[in-house]
């Protein structure tokens, strides 16, 4: 199917989102979207998708106008939409939320005697039907093994890491076998390997005639996978360049200027020990342990990054820290003892945390732009006067903050559920970088941002380093941990395997993810260990023919 978009344009009041766009996307094609935060991506692909109207404009299905007033519709004429927010029911399974709107059902047989009793023909009695459980649990058990997204059909989506959810919406748009399949930053949550088993199954797509829109950030992935690019800034359509344009190319032409792909930083100066945990074991959600009496220590002036295959514990790690999640064990703020301290009491001790998941854990969306900038420190001066917060205080830094942190957003007092995702969480990044903190507790924190985005965030958590705070990277994207850390601590089942230097081939860092042994001894088997901040890994057990290493110049993002 021939998709083709003429002369979109969409208003919120005086900001224009869509600015007469025209884009054409051929049968069999993978069309990349690029675009900074706020660059209305997300909006055209709404107007495709029926959950916005446009103003004017119209669209076109092998060379037909059709009218897409809602997701029905959008279906009906085979578009299918993956979304950057995740439109899943927290307490259903993953079976239920992937079959919803189009639930298997089995047929009950009417008995005789219950048509006789009618007195109605056999024919006419419309037989009741049931959902087919099995069925639903079939189909996406099918799916999952076939392009290896792994997912249990009976987890409950409210149990599921963000990682895992990212793969149910996957699943629930392949389901629906659909033409033309809109793709809103699908690899935002997915690990390199998850992510080429996507990009395998969007060839797979291509192959059969299927036109694949593709939005993301990440400029190699546009250049791995797309057919052609099609960059957006402010609302208009800037270019459209072969997927063998460079990364400085494409960066410009997304945000104006031209940006810096390497994270400019200067050696290291640690001080004292910041963090400190001792033995901390963390329960799962099933009751198994996800953190396994792991030890470490982050000092004063250093960047410790976090690497590991998403769901070896890392979540449920970072949440210990921030005393959202029990554990046990030891943690030591600058020599004092917090293990027993509330998340409150955490943040006024003096750290700053960036959630994995900003909707959840680090937004109140309801709430204005200015009031999620101050929900740290609302009840301290300048934002509150005794028992009354101060409106002025908060609009005046709220105003300070967007403009420092190229929020897009109408109006500081603009409800943050309303921002696109990169701007929902340039909102949580300036309110935690913006006070000051002893340790800064990063996850994924340039998730869903732009490359602009990126440099600014980068620079923003060295300066952080530089002034003597203890910071923690939480990364599935391996080059955002080459381009940040001074050390690298690996994960794997819920335990730190190796504490590895910056400058680790990234084969073998991939091999320690994947729970490889260390000459060390300490691998997936052995007891806890806690590794010091002048321990290095020793060199890991190659396989004879290692994978090639991955360049580390960070533009990727």
């Amino acid at each position: 199917m021939k998709l083709e978009l003429r002369g979109i344009t969409k208003r919120f009041g005086s900001l224009i989102a869509n600015d007469h766009i025209d884009m054409v996307v051929e049968p069999g094609e993978i069309k990349a979207l690029l675009g900074e935060n706020g660059a209305g991506k997300t909006t055209l692909m709404n107007v495709l998708y029926g959950l916005v109207q446009p103003d004017e404009g119209e669209i076109l299905i092998d060379e037909q106008p059709v009218h897409i007033r809602a997701p029905k519709d959008a279906i009906s004429v085979g578009v299918g939409m993956v979304h950057q927010h995740f439109m899943l029911v927290p307490v259903f399974t993953v079976a239920e939320n992937v079959t919803l709107g189009a639930e298997p059902v089995s047929r009950l047989a009417v008995p005789q005697w219950a048509v006789r009793r009618l007195h109605l023909p056999a024919l006419s009695v419309p037989s009741p039907g049931l959902l087919d459980r099995r069925r639903a649990r079939a189909s996406v058990r099918e799916l999952s093994q076939r392009f290896g997204l792994r997912v249990d059909p009976d987890a409950y989506v409210e149990d599921l890491p963000v990682g895992v959810q990212q793969r149910v919406e996957i699943i629930k748009a392949l389901l629906r076998d659909a033409s033309i399949l809109v793709l809103d930053e699908p690899t935002a949550v997915l690990t390199p390997g998850e992510t080429e088993d996507l990009f395998q199954i969007m060839r797979q797509l291509r192959e059969s005639g299927r036109s694949i829109i593709f939005i993301s950030h990440k400029l190699k992935e546009v250049q791995a996978i797309a057919d052609s690019i099609m960059v957006i800034r402010r609302g208009r359509v800037v270019g459209e360049r072969p997927p063998t344009t460079s990364d400085a190319e494409l960066a410009a032409l997304m945000v104006g200027r031209s940006v810096q792909l390497r994270v400019s930083k200067q050696a290291p100066s640690p001080a004292g020990v910041v963090l400190d945990v001792r033995d901390l074991s963390v329960p799962g959600e099933l009751g198994d342990l996800a953190v396994r009496s792991i030890s470490f220590d982050v000092r004063g002036g250093e960047i410790l990054g976090i690497a590991g295959v998403q769901g070896n514990g890392q979540t449920e790690l970072c949440e210990a820290l921030m005393g959202l999640r029990p554990a046990t064990g030891s943690v030591l703020l600058d020599g004092e003892e917090i293990s027993s301290a509330s998340t409150k009491d955490r943040l006024r001790a003096g750290i700053g945390y960036i959630p994995e998941d900003r909707q959840e854990d680090g937004l109140v969306g309801a709430f204005p732009v200015a009031d999620n900038l101050v929900l740290d420190v609302f009840d301290q001066p300048p934002y509150a006067r005794r028992i009354a917060m101060s409106p002025d205080a908060v609009r005046k830094a709220a105003t300070q903050l967007v403009a420092e942190y190229d929020v897009r957003t109408s109006s500081v007092l603009t409800p943050a559920g309303t921002l696109s995702g990169g701007n929902q969480q340039k909102v949580v990044v300036a309110r935690e970088l913006s006070r000051p903190n002893k340790l800064l507790l990063a996850s994924q924190p340039t998730r869903g941002l732009d490359v602009g985005s990126i440099e600014f965030v980068h620079s923003e958590i060295v300066k952080q380093r530089d002034r003597g705070v203890a910071v923690v990277i939480v990364s599935s994207e391996l080059d955002e941990i080459y381009a940040l850390s001074d050390r690298i601590a690996v994960m794997y089942e819920g335990k730190i395997i190796g504490m590895c230097p910056p400058d680790i081939p990234e084969h073998e860092l991939g091999l320690l993810m994947a729970g490889a042994t260390t000459a060390g001894g300490q691998g997936n088997g052995s007891a806890p260990h806690r590794p010091d901040a002048d321990e290095l890994l020793q060199t890991a057990e190659l396989p004879a023919d290692p994978p090639e290493p991955q360049a580390k110049e960070f533009g990727s993002e």
